[in-house]
């Protein structure tokens, strides 16, 4: 339950506005794929999921490490 109350953010709000809306609309023209949809998209930001939520961010080099010595090689194209 905590996890609904914390990080809200202006995307986050956007999304769910953006949900309901889906929502009331497919219900009003009796789209009831677009009701689907539209739940989707409205539990997303509830339950705070969605791209890059969870584990997927890169690991950033800082160039600390030992090996911080670049080598480039040199590469001519022939032309005909």
């Amino acid at each position: 339950m905590e996890n609904f109350f914390r990080n809200w953010n202006f995307m986050r709000l956007l999304r769910l506005a953006m949900g309901i809306f889906i929502v009331v609309q497919g219900i009003l023209y009796n789209q009831w794929f677009f009701v689907v949809i539209g739940a989707v998209f409205s539990l997303m930001p509830l339950f705070n999921v969605g791209c890059c939520t969870t584990n997927c961010a890169t690991n950033r080099y800082d160039g600390k490490g030992k090996d911080d010595e670049v080598i480039f090689e040199e590469i001519k194209v022939k032309k005909d």
